[in-house]
């Protein structure tokens, strides 16, 4: 079954609700004009229940089915990003230093066209719960939903999730089971030292000589703490120190990422982060303190649910529009705080090949809008059939 006629039919609907959404982003935790939009449309469409304010900004609405069964989670993120706009389109950001430029804007508008056909049909014997979230590029969002307790009070069996893809062709999904996407830690280094004069070194405590220091001795978790065959990123990415070529400055500060595919071995790498970072301060004469404000789950896909959600994506695109991805990808999403606390799949969906996501020039392809919300709709009627 390609897309659903009904689905196409809503085609410039969806595309109209996206170009708003796409004008007016909000970031992080802070998605209540958003989060208005969404609850507006599903009471519009004759949802059952419209929940708000979970997770901080989210929306949980529920549709209830033909008759008793199991209940399916689909989940949308709703955040923008603080970057300025380069698009150029008739729809480009209203407000300033803040775009959507990872598709969020088309993930709810998919799962929404997704919400307006399954309130009309009702086709599935069970519940759907809708999970509208804030603050996915943070790493807090679903982390906050799953916390308040949505899989719990809504009685969520499975989830699932779509993310827009640049790098496929339009109406291609691609997925695999496992690991797919990966944990994600960051981390602020900051060293404090005793300032001087840049020519009597001997009279201070120098931060950047400690910083170049352990900047080099973190590189060593790689080589001999992690195991040839894990997948493990360090990447030091800022350094900031000092104001003038004759002043050692008092302090230092690096950050940056870590991407790996456990929880275990992103803590060995944090562990083994603090003990040379705070050895090199000891032995140099300078303190040290290193702070962190992101740890997202990986993304791992449960083997039988992924391989469910991929012959859904083969009726809505074809054999050809499914791909099993050979490797997972070191991006991270937060959805993972989803799928470790219920099973399900994460997918790309291609909108065709063009900018990158995070990047000025992005903009969501509404034609793929069509596919994303026959998938979710599609997938409803299959795991949760009505006859």
């Amino acid at each position: 079954m390609p897309v659903l006629n009904s689905i196409a039919e809503s085609a410039e609907e969806m595309a109209t609700w996206r170009r708003h959404l796409h004008r007016n982003p909000e970031i992080g935790l802070d998605c209540h004009q958003t989060a208005a939009f969404v609850a507006e449309k599903l009471r519009a469409f004759g949802v059952d229940e419209v929940h708000e304010g979970i997770g901080f900004s989210g929306v949980v609405g529920v549709i209830r089915g033909r008759a008793e069964g199991p209940a399916i989670g689909l989940r949308a993120d709703m955040d923008a990003l603080p970057m300025t706009e380069a698009t150029g389109a008739d729809h480009a950001s209203a407000v300033p230093g803040r775009m959507h430029a990872c598709g969020h804007d088309g993930h709810t508008t998919m799962l929404l066209g997704a919400a307006k056909y399954l309130a009309a049909t009702r086709n599935f014997a069970g519940t759907v719960v809708l999970l509208f979230q804030p603050a996915e590029e943070t790493g807090e969002g679903a982390h906050a939903m799953v916390d308040e307790g949505v899989m719990e009070r809504f009685g969520v069996a499975q989830v699932y999730a779509l993310h827009t893809s640049p790098m496929h062709d339009l109406g291609v999904f691609a997925t695999r089971p496992g690991p797919y996407m990966a944990a994600v830690g960051d981390f602020d280094i900051r060293i404090q030292g005793r300032g001087g004069h840049g020519a009597y070194p001997q009279r201070s405590r120098d931060p950047v000589a400690a910083a170049l220091v352990m900047g080099n001795a973190l590189q060593t978790i790689l080589s001999r703490n992690a195991s040839a065959n894990d997948e493990v990123v360090l990447s030091i990415t800022e350094i900031h120190a000092g104001s003038a070529f004759n002043v050692i400055p008092a302090e230092a500060r690096m950050g940056g990422t870590i991407r790996c595919f456990s929880v275990e071995a992103r803590d060995m790498v944090r562990q083994r982060m603090r003990e040379i970072c705070e050895g090199v301060a000891a032995a140099m004469g300078v303190e040290v303190s290193i702070a962190s404000s992101i740890d997202l789950d990986p993304t791992v896909n449960h083997p039988a649910e992924t391989e469910f959600a991929a012959a859904v994506a083969r009726e809505v695109s074809g054999e050809a529009g499914l791909v099993i991805e050979p490797h997972p990808h070191m991006g991270g999403e937060d959805f993972g705080a989803m799928l470790a606390a219920r099973p399900g799949a994460f997918l790309f969906l291609g909108q065709g090949r063009g900018p990158m996501v995070h990047e000025t020039n992005f903009d969501f392809n509404d034609a793929a809008a069509p596919y994303g919300a026959s998938f979710f709709a599609r997938l409803v009627e299959r795991a949760l059939p009505a006859g």
